[in-house]
């Protein structure tokens, strides 16, 4: 019966610690910590039949640390992105422009019009006038690792919603400036 439960709170585990690393969003975070305390209750089970009290005690920490993140990601971040998208499409019904909860800049996908082409690390805006001046998009790779960073002017984006595009051809990604990962320009 050990065996069985330590394998369950092993594919648990694993499969959590890929939705928390991954970074692709609250909810997905969430049900991360969702499954991490699946784990926990698992490892706590296999301490406790196995006579394990480190390994036990150690889950109960990492159960309550969990619960945490649960509410963290699940609770809080979700009621805070559904505010942002509440102002959205409320500004989408009112004249002048309309807005975007500058959050989605650090990890929406960027689609053409052949679909996506890279995703957003960060943005760049003046101190002053607030303006975004340059995205920072990953571009290539896969989860990271054999990203290119590039700089993709402001001018050439739109976002609509949650959905941010770009009017350019995926061929001329491979043509805009390469950055360093520590050293963004300034201007």
């Amino acid at each position: 019966m050990a065996e069985t439960i330590s394998w369950v709170a092993t594919v648990a585990t694993i499969a959590a610690a890929l939705m928390t690393a991954s970074n692709l969003g609250s909810r997905v975070t969430g049900y991360g910590f969702a499954v991490f305390t699946i784990g926990a209750l698992c490892w706590i089970a296999v301490g406790a039949l196995t006579h394990q009290p480190a390994l036990m005690w150690t889950n109960v920490v990492l159960f309550a640390v969990d619960l945490f993140g649960i509410w963290r990601w699940l609770g809080r971040q979700t009621k805070l992105d559904e505010g942002g998208r509440t102002a959205t499409e409320a500004s989408e019904q009112l004249p002048g422009e309309a807005l975007f909860p500058v959050s989605i800049l650090t990890h929406a996908a960027i689609s053409s019009e052949s679909g996506d082409v890279c995703h957003c690390i960060d943005a760049m805006a003046g101190c002053s006038s607030g303006r975004i001046a340059y995205v920072v998009v990953s571009h290539g790779g896969v989860a990271g690792v054999g990203e290119t960073l590039r700089r993709l002017e402001w001018r050439d984006v739109t976002v609509r919603g949650d959905a941010v595009r770009t009017r350019l051809h995926p061929s001329q990604f491979d043509h805009l400036e390469e950055l360093p990962r520590d050293q963004w320009p300034g201007r």
